[in-house]
């Protein structure tokens, strides 16, 4: 098992790149599947989760190349329609949540699926209904087999239908779209996640030759179409890895560039970050993010305590819930960080306890954190990376703490940032991958 090894206290310099945005990338490669001809991507993270998802769809014999750096090529020709019930690809799909993007597209075209248990991060449960839910509105029966996990969607029934989601689930929405394109008739879908990463699987499947109406709303209306082919597809800059870096810049009051971030597609993100006072200058697509000695913690306009709580776009992305929680230990004031959606997701914070910060965890969604504002350093310690965001958010701390500090478990890490060692160490880092 591989581990960093981190030295902190260096204020960090430069510019950074962030890579292609991981949820987006589950959910677009996926949609290659759709269509009998080559679909290009462009800015694709070279990450461990989207790297497994590709030889997942190689091993159904999709057609992969990739002519440059984060360039990838899918063509889905002959696919292996019962791959589904090899070993491998349940030894894969259990460390795979977006295994589970499969499913829609593969009722669109060959009208059979399989869905297996979602697996990844250990952040509490994560609930198929939304999914199975809106496959039964469009036709689709199940079963469901308790020794493998996994459920058997027959759609030889596949049609369009009216659906209201009972959660605007980002994946849920994604699947559904996939499904219905390909269906004959009409699917509306009310209470429909209205992410960036929907937005663009959506951009992009129109520019395959689906008719979807209501893009960025949460009424998207589908006309199934006969047919999709190829295009080419850019990935948008990963939002997390944008919020990480200004988080990362304040904590160890460095100055960073943060390059091609996409902005008009990063919502209320800034303005979070903003809020914990933390100054950041945007000009076009770059932030800047000058050092800062201090940062305060604003409060609301009543004068009570800020809260950053995770809500479905345009609120807060749940995702960077853990890099608020970090930040807030250097600020000076108090935030209640509610993290809604996961039950486990802030047990990480026992081990930033352990490195001198101050935090109240209330109970499984609630911490405050009370600001040190630097009057006491952060210390080093040996810890694990529970799942991918703490893992950043731990890597984040140990870069501002003084002394050596050691994260474990770092193959999380790995399967939703990109050389993320070697990218921070060009700024100033001293990360050692051991």
């Amino acid at each position: 098992m591989n581990a960093f090894e981190i030295r902190g206290g260096n204020p960090l310099s430069g510019i950074i790149t962030p890579q292609g945005a991981k949820n987006e990338a589950l959910q677009v490669l996926c949609a290659a599947l759709l269509t009998d001809e080559p679909v290009t991507f462009t800015n694709v993270p070279d990450i461990l989760d989207v790297n497994t998802l590709i030889d997942v769809l190689a091993d159904m014999n999709v057609k992969v190349s990739r002519p440059a750096a984060n360039t990838v090529v899918l063509q889905a020709t002959d696919i292996n329609t019962e791959y589904f019930s090899d070993r491998s690809f349940q030894k894969k799909s259990g460390k795979l949540r977006g295994a589970v993007m499969l499913a829609g597209p593969m009722l669109a075209r060959f009208r059979k699926a399989h869905i297996p248990q979602p697996g990844g991060d250990k952040i509490g449960r994560r609930r198929l209904d939304t999914h199975i839910r809106g496959f039964e509105s469009l036709g689709v029966k199940f079963d469901y087999d308790t020794e493998l996990s996994m459920f058997t969607l027959d759609g030889s029934a596949l049609k369009g239908a009216r659906i209201l989601m009972e959660e605007p689930s980002v994946t849920g929405t994604a699947n559904i779209i996939m499904a219905a394109v390909l269906a004959e008739g009409t699917t509306t879908i009310y209470n429909a996640a209205c992410e960036p990463y929907v937005q663009q699987l959506c951009n992009m499947l129109n520019s395959m030759g689906a008719d979807i109406k209501g893009i960025s709303s949460n009424l998207l209306t589908i006309n199934g179409v006969q047919k999709l082919h190829g295009c080419n597809h850019r990935m948008l800059a990963d939002m997390i890895e944008v919020g990480s870096f200004i988080g990362l810049a304040a904590m160890t009051q460095s100055e960073l560039t943060i390059r091609n971030a996409d902005v008009q597609h990063l919502g209320i993100i800034p303005d979070i970050f903003q809020r914990l006072g933390i100054e950041l200058h945007i000009k076009g697509d770059d932030i800047h993010i000058p050092a800062q000695d201090h940062y305060r913690i604003q409060k609301f306009i009543d004068g009570s305590i800020l809260t950053v709580y995770d809500h479905p776009w345009p609120g807060f992305t749940p995702d960077l819930l853990s890099i608020i929680l970090v930040t807030a230990t250097q600020a000076k004031g108090t935030v209640l960080v509610h993290q809604k959606m996961f039950e486990s997701r802030l047990f990480f914070v026992d081990k930033l306890i352990e490195m001198g910060a101050q935090i109240v965890l209330c109970d499984p969604h609630r911490a405050v954190v009370i600001g040190l504002d630097r009057t006491m350093p952060l210390r080093g310690i040996t810890m694990s990376s529970p799942d991918i965001r703490a893992g950043v958010a731990l890597l984040i701390a140990a870069l501002s703490a003084k002394g050596k500090s050691t994260i474990q478990n770092i193959e999380q890490i790995d399967r939703g940032y990109e050389r993320i060692d070697e990218r921070l160490n060009a700024l100033g880092a001293d990360i050692r991958r051991v």
